[in-house]
Protein backbone atom coordinates (compact mmCIF):
# COMPACT_ATOMS: atom_id res chain seq x y z
CA UNK A 1 0.00 0.00 0.00
CA UNK A 2 1.49 3.25 -1.02
CA UNK A 3 1.45 6.05 1.48
CA UNK A 4 -0.92 9.32 0.20
CA UNK A 5 -0.24 12.55 1.94
CA UNK A 6 -1.95 16.12 1.39
CA UNK A 7 -0.38 18.56 -0.76
CA UNK A 8 0.58 21.42 1.95
CA UNK A 9 -0.72 23.87 -0.89
CA UNK A 10 -4.17 22.51 -2.18
CA UNK A 11 -4.51 19.73 -0.20
CA UNK A 12 -4.88 17.26 -3.14
CA UNK A 13 -3.79 13.63 -2.45
CA UNK A 14 -0.61 12.59 -3.35
CA UNK A 15 1.28 9.61 -3.39
CA UNK A 16 4.41 9.88 -1.30
CA UNK A 17 6.55 7.58 -3.90
CA UNK A 18 10.04 8.13 -5.99
CA UNK A 19 7.72 8.64 -9.06
CA UNK A 20 6.18 11.69 -7.23
CA UNK A 21 8.75 14.28 -8.49
CA UNK A 22 7.14 17.25 -6.13
CA UNK A 23 6.65 15.36 -3.32
CA UNK A 24 5.14 16.76 -0.98
CA UNK A 25 3.27 18.71 -3.27
CA UNK A 26 0.83 17.67 -6.17
CA UNK A 27 2.65 20.26 -8.61
CA UNK A 28 5.78 22.75 -9.25
CA UNK A 29 3.18 25.20 -9.61
CA UNK A 30 2.32 24.36 -5.30
CA UNK A 31 5.90 24.04 -4.89
CA UNK A 32 6.56 27.46 -6.04
CA UNK A 33 3.71 28.78 -4.38
CA UNK A 34 5.19 28.06 -1.02
CA UNK A 35 7.92 28.45 -1.63
CA UNK A 36 6.76 31.99 -2.29
CA UNK A 37 5.24 32.17 1.05
CA UNK A 38 8.89 31.36 2.68
CA UNK A 39 10.55 34.23 0.84
CA UNK A 40 8.13 36.62 1.45
CA UNK A 41 7.83 35.50 5.54
CA UNK A 42 4.91 34.02 5.77
CA UNK A 43 6.16 30.87 7.17
CA UNK A 44 8.60 31.10 9.77
CA UNK A 45 9.91 28.50 12.42
CA UNK A 46 10.22 30.38 15.51
CA UNK A 47 11.49 29.35 19.17
CA UNK A 48 10.68 30.45 22.22
CA UNK A 49 12.91 32.41 24.31
CA UNK A 50 15.14 29.69 26.19
CA UNK A 51 15.89 31.98 29.13
CA UNK A 52 15.37 35.35 30.51
CA UNK A 53 19.14 36.03 31.62
CA UNK A 54 20.98 38.61 29.16
CA UNK A 55 24.15 37.08 27.51
CA UNK A 56 27.36 38.68 27.97
CA UNK A 57 30.04 39.77 25.94
CA UNK A 58 32.04 36.33 26.32
CA UNK A 59 29.26 34.16 25.75
CA UNK A 60 28.33 36.06 22.41
CA UNK A 61 32.02 35.50 21.39
CA UNK A 62 31.67 31.86 21.87
CA UNK A 63 27.76 31.35 19.81
CA UNK A 64 29.68 32.95 17.15
CA UNK A 65 33.15 31.22 17.28
CA UNK A 66 30.97 28.15 17.16
CA UNK A 67 28.91 28.62 14.22
CA UNK A 68 31.86 29.61 12.38
CA UNK A 69 33.80 26.66 13.23
CA UNK A 70 30.70 24.48 11.98
CA UNK A 71 29.50 26.36 8.94
CA UNK A 72 33.21 27.30 6.89
CA UNK A 73 31.09 28.90 4.30
CA UNK A 74 30.76 32.09 6.15
CA UNK A 75 34.42 32.01 6.34
CA UNK A 76 36.20 34.29 4.11
CA UNK A 77 38.92 32.52 2.53
CA UNK A 78 42.61 33.50 3.47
Amino acid sequence: MTLEVSCPTCQKQVKWEKQSEFRPFCSKRCQLIDLGEWAEEGHKISQPVQSHSPMSEEMLDALEDEFLMNNKFFVEPE
